[in-house]
């Protein structure tokens, strides 16, 4: 069934910034991600790393060098390089430490920064190609590089965006220029988009959190922080500088689709660029007001679009996705919550069985785009069901930050509306539902097992938070600074609502059978406190499957998620009542698939 599964990276190709002829982009190998280069001129492509566990990590310089990361199965390692046309392999910042990738920037005249996180800290550096860099900075705080600007003077560095400070402004020689506040605990925030790349500008761009809305703002050493009230979204946005120019480009998530916004910041107008209706999983600014984009539709595999007409690396083959794609909303007395139904052929009156995928994030939300899995089930004779519950972007600030009934249980809360809505119009079996999720999502799918036992007819938890407290305790910082924002403290100073909202506290209710996957090598979702949750099922006789990935959180190599596709599946089909058969000479097998969830 998933013999032609495909891995892609949801990004467009990177640009040469001296010959928009010369591309580099990440795509399918054999089943892993790695790196190619494609000359739009001649139409030719290469493939530049084959690595065993993938790579994603990549970027093209102006002297058109080929950057990539080149990682161990920890996800550590340093940046190498080779010209677009091929050659010798080469260290990027010979004597740089190994670390997990927090970014690179290279300038137009060959400075290279770079960031990477080791040993709990975030070291930051600066160099030329090929040449051994100078060290920044070195800082507890968890943060990426948010850019350099045109002449390398300056550096961004990106921290949460609801942090005290989420943007820092740092010299090369490490000296801190500004700081940048996001809304710490009380929500908000403030997200880095780059500097501008206009010589001379030191102009950085920001998206900024208003309360009900985002705008866009800047910082320029002279002028401060400025918010540019007049061009605000109602929903989740970001942006890029166009090149050598103070347009900007604007990608809105609304309601599980994409939008494109020119914005002039001189002549302070706005305008909108067409595109198909769907989602556009990237967009990036070219010269002379064109536009290159990445658009999918939930029946169709993603396509690479340009608005000038320059040939973009090619796509797979065509894909026929079976079943019928729609929105549902169901009325909550906090609002109405949006749902992206999938329903496979009908072949007779009885509503089929249902999975619910689950998104995981929070901060992050379903989209009207190709997912192999949801093409896997459709084809396999189930309804699919992916609800953005309070907590998804893409439906403004205030649904983002909305956990009235606490962690978890409000997004449990719309999980339980939704199905009872469907059901009740008859969309969905309401003797056969199942929850799927991954990360967050597979956090939702045991607690919502937990404290909804005999609802819900299976469950697939994949990389789940099971122990609030204790992966709180063994994650990464910036996932420990989130837990303390969403719960108000560490599980220190508030147990009670680590606990409240803890698989493992509810883990002897369920009664569902339950596939747990776990990864041996997540930082994220650390496999000690999954195997204490197994263990805690175990002891109240609760039926479950376990299956062990040797990977981490992410992962670059589709025989992972293959597996795991496979073993649900199988899982699924074994206590779900067995869906009806599908018409003859439907497509059955999924051509292609995200990387990971």
């Amino acid at each position: 069934m998933t013999h032609a599964y495909r891995v892609f990276v949801a990004a467009l190709p990177d640009v040469c910034p001296a010959d928009r002829r010369r591309m580099v982009f990440t795509a399918d190998a054999a089943g892993r991600c790695e790196v190619f280069t494609w000359d739009a001129g001649t139409r030719r492509v290469r493939q530049v790393t084959d690595s065993g566990g993938g790579t994603v990590h990549r970027a093209i310089d102006a002297d058109g060098y080929v950057w990539w990361f080149d990682e161990d199965a920890a996800g550590e390692g340093r940046w190498w390089f080779q010209h677009f046309a091929g050659g010798p392999r080469l260290p990027g910042l010979p004597g740089a430490p190994a670390g997990l990738p927090r970014g690179l920037a290279v300038t137009a005249d060959g400075t290279v920064a770079t960031a990477v996180a080791r040993e709990q800290q975030t070291v930051v550096l600066v160099g030329r190609r090929g040449r051994a860099p100078g060290e920044v900075l070195r800082t507890s705080r968890s943060c990426r590089l948010g850019g350099i600007s045109a002449d390398g003077a300056l550096i961004a560095l990106a921290a949460s965006a609801g942090d005290a400070v989420a943007v820092s402004v740092v010299a090369r020689d490490g000296r801190t220029v500004a700081g940048l506040p996001g809304a710490g605990r009380a929500g908000g925030g403030l997200w880095c988009q780059g500097f501008s790349t206009v010589a001379g500008h030191r102009e950085l761009l920001l998206v900024r959190d208003l309360g009900d809305r985002y705008a866009l703002a800047t910082w320029t050493r002279e002028q401060g922080l400025r918010t540019h009230h007049w061009c605000a979204f109602d929903t989740e946005i970001s942006a890029r500088w166009y090149p050598d120019s103070r347009k900007v480009l604007v990608r809105q998530d609304r309601h599980g689709r994409s939008l494109l916004h020119r914005v002039d910041l001189g002549s302070r107008r706005r305008t909108l660029v067409p595109t198909p209706a769907g989602s556009l999983l990237d967009a990036a600014p070219r010269a002379s007001d064109a536009v290159d984009y990445l658009w999918t539709g939930t029946a169709h595999p993603p396509v690479l679009c340009a608005t000038d007409g320059i040939a973009l690396p090619p796509a797979g083959p065509p894909v026929v996705v079976p079943g019928r794609h729609t929105d549902c909303w169901t009325p909550m007395p906090s609002g109405r919550v949006h749902t992206l139904l999938s329903l496979p052929e009908p072949t007779g009156t009885a509503p089929p069985p249902a999975v619910f995928l689950l998104h995981g994030g929070p901060a992050d939300h379903d989209r009207d785009a190709y997912d192999g899995t949801v093409h896997s089930l459709v084809a396999s004779g189930y309804a699919v069901v992916r609800v953005n519950y309070r907590g998804s972007t893409g439906y403004g600030p205030r649904w983002r930050r909305a956990f009235p009934a606490g962690v978890g249980h409000t997004q449990v809360e719309d999980l339980d509306a939704v199905r009872a809505d469907l059901v009740s119009r008859g969309l969905i079996a309401g003797d056969a539902t199942a929850l799927w999720g991954v990360s967050w999502g597979g956090y939702l799918v045991l607690l919502a097992l937990g404290r909804r036992p005999g609802l819900w007819q299976a469950g697939i938890a994949v990389k789940p938070v099971a122990d609030w407290a204790a992966a709180h305790r063994a994650t990464t910082p910036a996932l420990r600074a989130l837990d303390i924002r969403m719960f108000g403290g560490t599980p220190d100073e508030v147990p009670e609502r680590y606990a409240g909202s803890s698989p493992l506290t509810y883990a002897s209710s369920v009664t569902a059978p339950l596939l747990v996957v776990g990864a041996t090598r997540d930082t994220k979702c650390p496999p000690g406190q999954i195997r204490t949750y197994l263990d805690a099922l175990t002891a109240a006789g609760v039926p479950h499957e376990a299956m062990w990935l040797d990977t981490g959180h992410d992962g670059y190599d589709g025989a992972a998620h293959v597996a795991v596709l496979r073993r649900s599946l199988s899982f699924l089909r074994a206590r779900l009542p067995e869906p009806a058969p599908r018409a003859p000479g439907r497509p059955h097998a999924p051509a292609g698939g995200p990387r990971s969830h």
